[in-house]
């Protein structure tokens, strides 16, 4: 008898671990979060690095996350669905761009606010963008790379 409580007491457990762990994935890819976020959306030329879940950062702040990429076939341009909190009011020349975190680091969304006296409202496009740049690319145009 003493057995079977303790494999229920240790299941329970495991069952709660598994909760908690589920919680803080949830909240941590922005699945589920305490604030209303605002959608926009921007087109890049290249998004190497990206995808949905992706982090969109103020400052080195994560403020939202990339929800859907696209690639326009007309264009060849990726329209790049994300958010961002709601209470950042942020100018409609608002600048964004693809980051990184160093050489090897993953790549990030990173927004820099204009100075407009407009703000952006939910669904706008932002369209001053810059994609993402490979290494090899910048080593070529360097001339470190022939």
């Amino acid at each position: 008898m003493s057995d079977s409580a303790a494999e229920a007491a240790i299941g329970a457990v495991v069952l709660a671990a598994a909760a908690a762990f589920a919680v803080y994935v949830a909240q941590s890819s922005g699945v589920v979060s305490g604030r209303s976020m605002t959608p926009l959306s921007a087109r890049f030329p290249s998004v190497e690095g990206i995808a949905v879940g992706t982090d969109v950062r103020l400052a080195g702040i994560k403020v939202g996350t990339v929800t859907a990429l696209d690639l326009d076939p007309a264009s060849f341009e990726v329209k790049a669905a994300f958010t961002v909190r709601d209470d950042l009011e942020l100018p409609e020349d608002t600048e964004v761009k693809v980051g990184s975190e160093g050489l090897l680091g993953g790549s990030f969304l990173e927004l820099t606010p204009g100075r407009s006296g407009f703000m952006l409202q939910p669904g706008d496009e932002i369209t001053d963008t810059q994609g993402a740049e490979s290494i090899l690319d910048l080593l070529i145009r360097y001339g470190v790379v022939r």
